[in-house]
């Protein structure tokens, strides 16, 4: 039953992956216009190159916030990745920091170890 419900939760998440296909699209075609504008304005040597740059990378921002339903699509891309992870009986970690990464108790383990 379990894996009933994952595989009808994966197909409604393809579902709307495949329905926001084009503001995706839409969207990493404006993260790239607003990449090249930051790219290009940092190696750009006169004004009139760096308003044109400025423009352009305004230009992504713009289509970036107009491509907002792109974001349930990202989104639903997440909830797919965790599903296949659930249907692989595979532990689930959303952790973006990792407890062995924190620098303090780097420090304490460390310091313990100078002191013995």
């Amino acid at each position: 039953m379990k894996k009933l419900l994952i595989l009808l939760a994966g197909v409604v998440a393809v579902c709307i992956v495949l329905a926001t296909a084009g503001p995706l699209i839409g969207l990493a075609f404006a993260l790239a216009l607003v990449f090249l504008g930051m790219h290009y304005y940092v190696k750009s040597k006169s004004l009139l190159s760096k308003v044109l740059w400025i423009f352009i990378g305004f230009i992504g921002v713009l289509m970036a916030v107009s491509n907002i339903p792109a974001l349930i699509g990202l989104v639903a891309i997440i909830v797919l990745y965790i599903l296949y992870k659930m249907w692989k009986d595979e532990e689930v970690s959303l952790d973006i920091v990792k407890k062995d990464d924190d620098p303090f108790t780097n420090f304490e383990n460390e310091w313990s170890k100078i002191t013995k």
